[in-house]
């Protein structure tokens, strides 16, 4: 069925500054500007030479999944946007543009560690695990590419589970723990705590969309919908455990850098508990005061309070 226009927001009455999706691309504009080709790396090809071999195998490994989990995350954004554009959500829309360039930049640079830092230009598949494949490779593209289809507030809710709470909100932020607590204690790689740092900002913003997107679904359908989140985001936690625990598997009870399994199991369920207590709030709320209300996205940089 061919489409046709009837009118424009910008000349029906104009765009509502004040939605939760307009003040997160205020802030993209004002933070999201950053360029990963300009982060000096010289120092962190110096000090992965200072690496032992399971040191560099396991920066390897989880630069090789963040950086494959970026692509995936880039490649599988189009549908929400598409969502929103039909849905006539243009704050989201306008938000969602700048979502995915960002997504696009990480990309680029956990290739550039892996290029210029680890100098790698073997195949690394192999890192990417059993439970990491399910997820990146079928899991997630199934739940957004449903979207093509399936406009069901059940289907978008799947959605946003999987890949904003899921992939972002669990996974990612376990990921940049784990930069943070072997670069930082060491003091090594600047430029790539710098890229950390930067990408993190960047995923605050994603993530704090996702638990708007989600609460506002919840204000609007109610009981039987938060039943739908609280399934997926049950079975999500259970992969991304999985996930953490096969990528640190190959290393016994001697995980390089001194750090151990448990450390980062607990923080991935931390982080999963912080969102789906704020998601779950939304059930005694108006939908007015998910739109319009202070506490729907993230502080700068990497957290998750109020504006």
């Amino acid at each position: 069925m061919e489409l046709h226009r009837i009118s424009f927001k910008t000349t029906r009455h104009g765009l509502d500054y004040g939605l939760a999706p307009m003040r997160l691309f205020k802030k993209a504009k004002a933070l999201g500007i950053w360029d990963p080709a300009a982060v000096d790396l010289m120092q962190d090809a110096a000090d992965w030479q200072t690496l032992t071999a399971d040191e560099q195998d396991l920066l390897l490994r989880l630069t090789a999944q963040f950086g494959a989990g970026e692509e995936s995350v880039t490649a599988d954004l189009l549908p929400l946007l598409g969502v929103m554009a039909d849905a006539g959500w243009v704050e989201d829309e306008l938000f969602l543009t700048s979502y995915l360039w960002e997504e696009a930049k990480h990309v680029e640079a956990f290739d550039r560690f892996l290029r210029e830092v680890a100098q790698s230009d073997a195949d690394l598949d192999g890192y990417l695990t059993e439970a990491y494949r399910q997820h990146f490779m079928a899991v997630q593209p199934a739940a957004m590419n449903r979207l093509r289809t399936d406009r069901s507030p059940e289907a978008l809710a799947e959605a946003a589970v999987t890949y904003q709470m899921g992939t972002e909100g669990v996974l990612a932020e376990t990921g940049y723990h784990a930069y943070y607590t072997v670069l930082e204690a060491r003091g090594i790689m600047p430029g790539m705590q710098q890229l950390v740092r930067s990408i993190q900002r960047d995923e605050s913003r994603h993530v704090g969309y996702g638990v708007y997107l989600l609460s506002r679904l919840v204000a609007e359908h109610g009981d039987d919908l938060w039943a739908v989140i609280e399934a997926r985001m049950n079975t999500v936690l259970m992969t991304a455990m999985q996930v953490v625990q096969e990528m640190l598997a190959p290393y016994g009870d001697a995980i390089p850098f001194e750090v151990s399994l448990e450390q980062f199991l607990d923080y991935a369920q931390r982080q999963f508990m912080k969102r789906y207590t704020r998601i779950e709030r939304a059930r005694g709320q108006s939908l007015d005061a998910i739109l319009y209300g202070v506490g729907v996205e993230p502080d700068e940089p990497g957290g998750d309070g109020a504006a």
